[in-house]
């Protein structure tokens, strides 16, 4: 368990057009929520959704087999990992999240800041 299914973050069956849209209602830089990931891998269990700048991103969770912990986007060196879902929550409504937007090649980063309940 990767200590999401008791937070008020979590939006376990969301998929990603809904959690798109209730980010975009609020319309607050920094809400967020935890949704599944659209695909059932293993490797890649859970999505991190923020809204930054009117903008919303879709930020992969993997899970790293060998270390069983969890770490954000592509894999890097250097990269962060965490125990649990829940500690990347934690870390990232302190430390700011980079945000990196493929499409138009900017970087922002933001923290998150408002939990998004999807009803």
């Amino acid at each position: 368990d990767a200590g999401v299914h008791s937070k008020a973050w979590y939006a376990a069956t969301c998929d990603r057009k809904t959690a798109e849209d209730a980010l975009y209602r609020l319309n607050k830089d920094g809400s967020f929520l935890i949704r599944k990931s659209s695909g059932q891998d293993s490797r890649q269990p859970y999505t991190l959704v923020v809204f930054y700048n009117r903008r919303v991103y879709n930020i992969p969770i993997r899970f790293i087999e060998s270390t069983r912990q969890y770490a954000l986007g592509r894999e890097k060196n250097g990269e962060e990992r965490f125990d649990s879902v829940a500690e990347i929550v934690e870390n990232h409504q302190h430390t700011s999240l980079v945000l990196i937007d493929s499409q138009n090649n900017t970087k922002d980063s933001t923290k998150l800041k408002h939990i998004v309940r999807v009803s």
